[in-house]
């Protein structure tokens, strides 16, 4: 466990990000009006990697250099390299390279985490860092590492903001709610759904978080004959119910790349596509996997023609993704400073039409 810091105060704010993308040296389109802030077509990620100091190191450095560059939304998760990552990304905040309140800052709950390592007896983990403090039942765990109770979610928030060192998280989302479906009924999903979201309203109004939606892998890209299918408008009528009009759900993340463009292309959200439906209901979308964990990075020559004007494959999946409308920020994952640069002078090209 890492020595506790006094956390960073304030959040991501509207003037404060402003001042940032006017400082920046980006093209037009590469900020964009989201969340009430202004955020980058490009954020970084920080899943992959092995769980050592020299990982954790390589990402401060990655989102230190991403943020000088003009990059102001970060993504993690508190499962990330078991906590790990997320501990990195506070390194990095805390090097003063850009104001806390220039940056939007993202994370995950719902996997059960580990704690620096995986332990050599998962289960008896799980049992004196949760059960046995009350902050879920063996009965609230679906797969055996997913859980929605109000009270782990709670709990994860509050850690999640020491590892990050911040006193507001911008941005939590639920991590891959459908994964509940592989175990529950429909009826009973939406019940926890409701349940927890009525705890990340009160994590707002306390301003532990600013505002909250979901990630997920295959829920809003699955045909709505599905059984781990997610409406997008069945889950703004759980926020609704539980925080009125007024409630705080703010995004989704899903993958979406040029292999994956369901959001895009699918009609599954009661005949719109999730980008259509998210636009209506004023829902912001960060794209994750927009170069595939590097898949991307070698296109065919049709691709490449059609994506003119960059020097990398990269590049051009990157543009792809920022430039389809109805995606706020692509997101993409690196622990590498000369990856983020590549990245990063995506940023001073136009999204094409």
């Amino acid at each position: 466990m890492p020595t506790p810091v006094s956390p960073l105060p304030g959040r991501a704010t509207p003037s404060a990000t402003a001042a940032y993308a006017r400082e920046a040296r980006a093209a037009a389109g590469h900020f964009r009006e989201a969340l009430g802030v202004t955020v980058s077509s490009l954020g970084i990620g920080t899943y992959l990697g092995r769980d050592d100091d020299r990982t954790d190191a390589a990402y401060a450095d990655a989102v230190c250099r991403a943020l000088q560059l003009g990059i102001n939304v970060v993504d993690s998760a508190i499962n990330y390299r078991n906590q790990r990552s997320e501990r990195a990304v506070g390194r990095a905040l805390r090097d003063g390279t850009v104001p806390r309140e220039r940056v939007l800052v993202c994370t995950k709950g719902g996997f059960l985490p580990f704690d620096g390592a995986r332990p050599r007896d998962p289960r008896s983990f799980v049992e004196e860092t949760y059960v046995r403090p009350g902050l879920l039942r063996w009965d609230e765990v679906v797969d055996g590492v997913h859980c929605l109770s109000p009270r782990f979610l709670s709990d994860q928030i509050d850690r999640s903001r020491r590892n990050l060192g911040v006193a507001t998280i911008d941005l939590y989302y639920l991590h891959n709610p459908e994964t509940q479906l592989g175990e529950v009924s429909r009826d009973e999903f939406l019940r926890r759904l409701r349940a927890a979201f009525a705890e990340l309203e009160r994590a707002c109004d306390d301003q532990r978080i600013a505002a909250y939606g979901t990630a997920t892998w295959n829920g809003y890209r699955l045909p709505d004959d599905d059984p781990e299918h997610l409406s997008i408008d069945d889950v703004l009528e759980c926020a609704r119910e539980v925080g009125g009009a007024r409630h705080r759900f703010r995004a989704v993340q899903l993958p979406f790349n040029l292999e994956m463009d369901e959001a895009a292309s699918l009609p599954n959200q009661r005949g719109r596509t999730l980008l259509q439906a998210a636009a209506e209901a004023g829902i912001a979308v960060l794209a994750s996997a927009p170069v595939l964990q590097g898949r991307l990075a070698h296109l065919s020559p049709a691709e490449r023609q059609r994506l003119s004007g960059l020097d990398t494959d990269a590049q051009r999946a990157l543009q792809f993704v920022r430039a389809t409308p109805g995606i706020t920020c692509a997101l993409v994952g690196t622990r590498s400073v000369a990856h983020v640069e590549e990245n990063a002078a995506v940023a001073r090209i136009a999204p094409a039409a």
